[in-house]
């Protein structure tokens, strides 16, 4: 069964680390990245989205399945008029985005469910992950009467799913302290309607210059934070800030503070490549790369991506419709993780 956890694997190639959104500068000053290497060139290969919820489970070359394809992990910042950043967008061109991975038959799923792989999507869809970092009132705030205001990031979700009754809107928040300014409402309401919260760590700290104690404070201190709103939640993963291990790279997702241990399955880099497939050798879980979300003034943005998904659909993540089963063409076998041995299904 795919319910089991997925450890480390080998290190994920063509990582991009960048500044989150409280650096505009595109040029990834501050991150401490590498040139990101892109996917294969986009070819005018027959297309996999035309896939649709009909396709028969058991028959994954009826809809050209490929779990082994790679995973659109979108990160956003503030979703508000006038953006000041590179990161930042307008609610018009958030929907608009939301729009076209729609008709792209993109669908949403947590973070947490696709580390730990657990992927159930309908077949002939392309697994997407939207992840929201800081905490900011643009992304989520909740009304008086109890709902989702509608400008918020949050409430453009929640009415896209309703005109869209097979989008089942989900996403991942990545939280600092004092989240959605002082909202205590928010966390809550996310975890009660099927959302993911994620540690993003106390005051948004650059973890490699701080001490092994500073960042335990920092990851742990966020975490305890997290579960004193909602006690007994399993907090799975992490954003780091900047997309900057520590210097002891485990302690991104395994320590303690304060008599609270903290331990993530997956750790959130920042930009600018999709993730390689949870499912197969290149996945790192500890190393996840993100698609950068913006006005298009971040390079490889989304809108880069997603280009280069209309031009070659086959080499992205898509489903067979069956979540005990890991379905790829045979002529990718090799790129299959040990782990779902028992659950491959090539064709």
């Amino acid at each position: 069964m795919r319910r089991r956890r997925v450890v480390l694997a080998v290190a994920v190639t063509g990582l991009l680390l960048s500044a989150c959104a409280n650096q505009s500068d595109s040029s990834n000053k501050g991150g401490e990245g590498v040139n990101p290497v892109a996917s294969a060139s986009p070819s005018a290969s027959a297309s996999a989205s035309s896939g649709s919820d009909s396709g028969p489970v058991g028959d994954p070359s009826s809809v050209s399945a490929n779990e082994l394809g790679q995973v659109a992990v979108m990160m956003y910042h503030q979703i508000k008029e006038n953006p000041k950043g590179d990161y930042d967008q307008t609610p018009e061109h958030f929907k608009a985005e939301l729009e076209r991975m729609y008709k792209d038959n993109f669908r949403p799923v947590k973070l947490s469910d696709m580390v730990l792989g657990k992927i159930d999507i309908p077949a002939g869809k392309h697994a997407l992950v939207m992840t929201f970092d800081d905490s900011s009132p643009s992304q989520a705030q909740i009304g008086a009467d109890g709902n989702p205001t509608a400008d918020s990031a949050l409430g453009i979700m929640e009415q896209f799913g309703k005109d869209h009754p097979d989008w089942h809107s989900t996403a991942s928040f990545y939280v600092n302290d004092g989240s959605f300014a002082g909202d205590i409402k928010v966390i809550t309401w996310l975890v009660a309607h099927g959302y993911e919260v994620g540690d993003h760590t106390l005051t948004h700290a650059n973890l490699k210059q701080l001490s092994s104690d500073g960042v335990q404070k920092e990851v742990g201190g966020e975490y305890s934070k997290i579960l004193a709103q909602v006690p007994g939640y399993k907090v799975t993963t992490i954003a780091l800030p900047f997309g900057i291990h520590p210097t002891d790279s485990a302690l991104a997702h395994h320590g303690s503070y304060d008599g609270a241990t903290y331990d993530f399955d997956g750790v959130l880099l920042v930009g600018a490549n999709p993730s390689p497939s949870p499912y197969g050798m290149r996945f790192d879980p500890y190393n996840i790369p993100r698609i950068r979300s913006g006005p298009g003034g971040a390079q490889l943005d989304s809108a880069y991506w997603l280009d280069s998904f209309d031009k070659n659909p086959s080499a992205w993540y898509t489903s067979d419709g069956d979540p005990n089963k890991v379905s790829f063409p045979k002529a990718q076998q090799a790129k299959l993780s040990s782990k779902y041995t028992s659950e491959a299904n090539g064709y």
